[in-house]
């Protein structure tokens, strides 16, 4: 069967083709921000080429634009998350998961913003410390725990918003190795505890960072230069609660999987959101949390959309998604090998539903490769070479040619490249 999506009506892609040179004028960007924008404008359009795809038995002809591939567009995630998921399927384990998220305070987002890549490497390090530290306790779980953390730094309105998404075994494994700790099934790890180790971990390595010159201070953060207003931030932020939210946990490893595949791969804001778009201004739908999670709409100048959407374009080459205790890769073959085998009888009932889904074992993932055509229908069953039309021919695919006289691409009349 062919899961086929239907195109969202406006894109992030058709903001920036109408607003994208005014927004280049009136900003100043980073070449890497010009380039991955430049990307995302040009996605399965001539710009980036094509191909024609010709049905052998109807002779259908559909024609294709390229993608970009770039991990901040809407439209090119598909692929990457459908492998990471049957990688992740591999590694869960039959117990129920808990989701733990932790927050920067507003106070630390303009210098977040200044300092991406070591601020938001100091967020993962305090938040794995944190967590490690508290199960490991005796007087919390007394285990070791593994998780699986996930970067955003939006909010639903396109604002600053650096959090992190921790996925977490509900128990973990004995230090000796000999047995499995659960933990209660409705109950993880105090937040009033978590949010405390996790302000005093992440301000110890902000203040060590300081001391080291690694810091860039910019205009709204210029002051923090002089080392008397420095320490009144700081002492503001040790006054502070920060804030650690633990949700429900989830019911089962198949729960986790799903929600890992809505999770993992978002950018800043799906296409589908975007409502409406203008000579000058831009609408979309947002989730309201003070206000019972209601949705509701929210209207903005397309330059002050643009302006917040490259906000979260992230550090060449940063991991957003990161395994740590059982899960991280030194553990894999070992400490999380051993902690499946004690499961294994304890609980059958939700092993024998994970192994009942079609998946991958990790020795085969190793030796996935080949046309992304052929891993996309190896992971998802989704078979993009059916013909949409006669459903029995096959497509066959040849180059774009640009046309002799104008040398352009041939438009055309619909998008079902999912490439």
């Amino acid at each position: 069967m062919i899961a086929v999506t239907t195109r969202p009506r406006i894109e992030v892609a058709d903001i920036l083709r109408q607003h994208g040179e005014e927004f280049r004028r009136r900003h100043r960007l980073s070449r890497r921000q010009k380039i991955i924008l430049g990307r995302i404008e040009d996605c399965r359009t001539a710009a980036l080429g094509g191909h024609k795809d010709t049905c052998d038995t109807c002779g259908h002809v559909r024609i294709s634009y390229n993608s970009c591939r770039d991990r901040h567009c809407p439209k090119c995630q598909n692929l990457k998350k459908a492998e990471w998921l049957h990688k992740r399927r591999a590694r869960l384990l039959p117990v129920h998961y808990f989701h733990v998220v932790f927050t920067l305070p507003h106070k630390l987002r303009a210098l977040a913003l200044g300092n991406k890549r070591l601020m938001y490497n100091m967020l993962f390090r305090a938040a794995a410390q944190t967590l490690q530290a508290i199960a490991r306790d005796e007087e919390h779980l007394g285990a070791q725990v593994g998780f699986t953390a996930i970067l955003h730094t939006w909010g639903q309105d396109l604002r600053f918003h650096p959090h992190l998404h921790c996925v977490v075994t509900g128990g973990g494994l004995s230090e000796d190795r000999t047995r499995w700790v659960s933990a209660r099934a409705n109950f993880f790890l105090s937040v009033k505890v978590l949010g405390k180790l996790f302000r005093g971990k992440f301000l110890a390595a902000l203040k060590d960072a300081y001391s080291a010159g690694k810091l860039s201070f910019g205009r709204s953060t210029e002051a923090y230069q002089d080392p008397k207003v420095w320490k009144r931030l700081l002492d503001e932020l040790y006054r502070l609660k920060w804030v650690v939210y633990a949700k429900r946990p989830f019911g089962g490893p198949e729960n986790v999987f799903r929600y890992l595949g809505r999770y993992t791969h978002r950018v800043a804001i799906s296409n589908h959101r975007i409502v409406s778009l203008d000579a000058a201004k831009v609408s979309f739908h947002y989730r309201d949390y003070a206000d019972g999670q209601k949705k509701k709409l929210l209207t903005l100048d397309a330059l002050e959309f643009l302006r917040r959407f490259t906000l979260h374009i992230l550090p060449p080459r940063f991991v957003r998604i990161r395994h740590y205790g059982l899960l991280a890769a030194s553990n894999v073959k070992t400490k999380l090998a051993i902690a499946r085998q004690l499961l294994l009888g304890s609980c059958p009932q939700e092993e024998d539903a994970l192994d009942s889904q079609p998946q991958l074992e990790l020795s085969e993932l190793s030796e996935l490769s080949g046309p992304w055509h052929e891993r996309l229908f190896i992971l998802t069953g989704e078979d993009v070479f059916a013909c949409p039309v006669c459903k029995r021919g096959r497509l066959i695919r040849a180059p774009l040619e640009r046309d002799p006289a104008t040398r352009r691409m041939p438009s055309r009349p619909v998008t079902l490249d999912t490439s």
